[in-house]
């Protein structure tokens, strides 16, 4: 979660997962499906101040690119306490057999690889998703990826269409940034990505 009561994800793609991936992978396969949640939110975190080390008394801010806390905190130690109170369980992953740089480190984990294993491509997987209606809504207009909306890790375009899309979220994320020791990306903030954003709507227009 970002806060108490807003997703991690894209609005649709929360109302996806919740009302139609859901129910039908409960009544067409049978799989129940539970959500792990973290205790603590983004934003939390964010404002959490650091207890040790050159930073103490300064808040997280935004994530470092390399070993970020929201990975660790939010995604990681969740699921490995979840899977942890299961017992005994086997770890199935949907990476697809072209995904070959994130493929090893799975097979490192002992993860079961069902795509890689049928050489399912990405693309063929997302053929497979629409025609059995479980493509969510989010990919559209050309989106090949979901994530989390706040990632630092995204790209310039999906910045972009974050503003365009969801400019309540976008200026949400901003206003952190003044709370942040760290810029959104390194060495460039979430202010300038709104200007450069600006001027290029002003040009497609027609203004100055």
């Amino acid at each position: 979660m970002f806060d108490d009561t807003i997703s991690a994800e894209f609005p649709e793609h929360e109302d996806f997962i919740h009302n139609t991936a859901i129910p039908l992978l409960k009544s067409r396969y049978g799989i129940d499906t539970a959500v792990v949640q973290a205790e603590r939110t983004y934003k939390e975190i964010f404002y959490s101040c650091y207890q040790r080390g050159k930073h103490i008394g300064e808040n997280y801010g935004f994530p470092l690119l390399l070993g970020p806390w929201c990975n660790s905190r939010l995604k990681v130690a969740p699921l490995k306490k979840w899977q942890k109170a299961q017992g005994e369980y086997k770890s199935i992953v949907g990476i697809a057999a072209d995904e070959t740089k994130r493929i090893e480190r799975q097979i490192v984990k002992g993860a079961i690889l069902p795509l890689v294993e049928y050489g399912i491509t990405e693309d063929e997987a997302f053929d497979i998703c629409k025609k059995h209606g479980l493509l969510s809504p989010a990919y559209k207009n050309g989106r090949a990826r979901l994530g989390c909306w706040f990632c630092h890790n995204q790209r310039v375009g999906e910045m972009r269409r974050l503003r365009a899309e969801y400019p309540d979220l976008w200026y949400t994320l901003l206003d952190m940034e003044k709370d942040s020791r760290k810029t959104f990306k390194p060495g460039k903030s979430l202010r300038d990505y709104d200007v450069r954003f600006e001027t290029e709507e002003l040009r497609m227009n027609g203004g100055d």
